[in-house]
């Protein structure tokens, strides 16, 4: 079975560091394109970073500097530092474009309090 499943989100002070993973089941996490994006309340999902199939990374400009996404075979990760409350969202980790169509996880809740 093809699944992404998130986990590390919980509740950490403004200023403060998470890590996110993502596991995943069915996938080849190391040589696919992966992706973190987020969802705050009454906002649109966003990207937040990515890392393509050759390792490259890219980031969205207000995570650029304080955010770092990495992977293994199996689990994608996003390293979080200097958290604000912006930060604030719901993080989904998704594989696009697989042969199955896209694929996200169920989604973690990151809340950054001030």
């Amino acid at each position: 079975q093809v699944r992404l499943v998130e986990s590390g989100g919980g509740l950490v002070q403004a200023g403060g560091s998470l890590r996110l993973s993502c596991a995943a089941s069915g996938l080849f996490v190391s040589i696919m394109n992966m992706a973190w994006y987020r969802q705050a309340p009454g906002k649109q999902r966003e990207l937040v970073a990515m890392i393509y199939r050759g390792g490259a990374t890219t980031y969205a400009n207000s995570t650029a500097g304080r955010f770092t996404i990495s992977r293994d075979s199996a689990t994608l990760y996003l390293q979080m530092n200097s958290l604000n409350a912006d930060d604030t969202a719901v993080y989904y980790c998704k594989a696009p474009n697989t042969k199955w169509g896209d694929l996200w996880g169920q989604g973690t809740q990151v809340t950054v309090s001030s």
